[in-house]
């Protein structure tokens, strides 16, 4: 298991909180973290810690990504173990806006256990900033600013619109039907790979049926969770990373199982699953604009606050930029390296200051930008339709580009070490840390 040592003490030196007050403080806040950390875990320790010290304790984590045993020892010495669970997710990001000032008093000594315990009481209980319909908007909107990507083409923004409503009508669902949650991503992988064989992939000419469904399934795709599981590993945290990497390759499976489903529930051949893209019929002004639709369905989506819209667009602008600058002068692979670097740096910058977004809000677009779930969901597709040499193709490229994200994420976050109380060595960036 990944061991998250404290470290030296703050600055202040606050009053002493009691064991009793500390703990549940703690336990707290280390559910929440790890509730909110689909991105990763690595930084729970720093946050958690942190904390501790700045309330007069001290405190340690023995993390794995859906639990910790934390051990919290107050001024007086006397010693408390607790054991956390909470499964990782990300939905609810206004939570880690509204963490990150709180964080930022407790480690500074200015808010008591008492204060701290009713803040965090309060950003628990407090509901989520948009209605459902706007949530709904959101993932439509998030699928297509992506669809372009997959393909230029007005047909392809078209059956998106469409098959994005479904998917999002399902997730919406899902917040109030916890059984549906639980198998969402086959649910909406098994309705969408229906509606696009059985309404808009009769034709060739339109693409392959893998690439209408896409844009519709990224959205539960688990691109970023197979960018934080690298990232995690080549920061030397392998419980952590490997734990990730595996439940994002389920995630994976799953999602391909349920456009498999679908091929068998309309009675089309797997052969069908090729993955040729049509030609490009969209103006470069709609593919410029994709991304700042990508943008404003991100914030919708997830929940991030709307002040953090802008330097959130500039990032995702920059990463494109970037990536797409260094593509064409030395290649795929060195193009996202170098995109995941000035992303990890940039979002560091941009993070500093307790009024200022959390690191995570600002990079989490960008691992969406990259791209990497979309490789494996369309390797595993091509695969099972029996297009081998170009199914593992697909997941090569998946494997080299999403290391490639990890170790550009590491290397800006060296190259531009955070600011505060503690630095984490070589952080990716991730969900669950303010």
């Amino acid at each position: 298991m990944s061991a998250v040592a404290a470290a030296r003490p703050s600055a202040p030196d606050p009053d002493p909180a009691p064991i009793d007050d500390l703990t549940a403080f703690l336990v707290r806040l280390t559910g929440l973290l790890l509730r909110s950390s689909g991105e990763g875990a690595h930084l729970i320790g720093v946050a958690v810690t942190d904390s501790a010290r700045g309330l007069g304790g001290d405190a340690s984590l023995l993390l794995v990504p859906e639990a910790a045993t934390l051990t919290v020892v107050a001024a007086d010495g006397r010693t408390r173990t607790e054991t956390v669970h909470g499964f990782p997710e990300v939905f609810r990001l206004d939570r880690a806006a509204a963490l990150k000032p709180l964080l930022a008093d407790v480690r500074a000594g200015r808010a008591d256990v008492a204060e701290a315990g009713r803040r965090l009481a309060r950003i628990e209980r407090a509901p989520a900033p948009y209605p459902w319909w706007l949530t709904f908007l959101g993932i439509v909107l998030f699928s297509l600013g992506f669809a372009p990507l997959m393909q230029p083409t007005w047909y392809e923004v078209g059956t998106t619109a469409a098959l994005a409503s479904i998917a999002a009508a399902l997730a919406v669902a899902a917040d109030r039907v916890p059984r549906l949650a639980r198998v969402l991503p086959l649910v909406v992988s098994t309705t969408v790979s229906i509606v696009t064989l059985g309404f808009f992939a009769g034709d060739p000419a339109h693409g392959g049926p893998v690439l209408l469904m896409l844009p519709a399934l990224f959205f539960f795709v688990p691109g970023d969770y197979l960018s934080a599981a690298a990232a995690e590993l080549a920061a030397g945290l392998v419980t952590t990373g490997a734990i990730r990497l595996v439940y994002a390759v389920f995630l994976l499976v799953q999602l391909c199982v349920g456009v498999l489903l679908g091929v068998y529930v309309t009675g089309t051949s797997t052969r069908a699953l090729f993955d040729v893209a049509a030609a490009s019929d969209l103006p470069r002004w709609a593919l410029f604009l994709a991304w700042t639709v990508f943008t404003a369905g991100t914030v919708l989506a997830f929940a991030v606050p709307l002040r953090f819209f802008w330097p959130v667009l500039l990032l995702v602008y920059v990463t494109v930029g970037v990536q797409s600058l260094a593509t064409g002068l030395v290649g795929e692979v060195a193009g996202t390296f170098f995109a995941a670097v000035v992303l990890a740096a940039a979002a560091t910058v941009l993070s500093r200051g307790a009024g200022r977004p959390p690191r995570l809000i600002l990079v989490l677009p960008g691992f969406f930008t990259l791209t990497v779930g979309s490789l494996g969901m369309r390797g595993l597709t091509t695969l099972a339709g029996g297009y081998v040499v170009e199914g593992f193709t697909d997941l090569l490229n998946m494997l080299v580009i999403v290391t490639a994200i990890a170790v550009g994420m590491v290397v800006g976050a060296t190259l531009v070490p955070e600011s505060g109380p503690r630095r984490a060595a070589a952080s990716p960036g991730t969900r669950s840390a303010a």
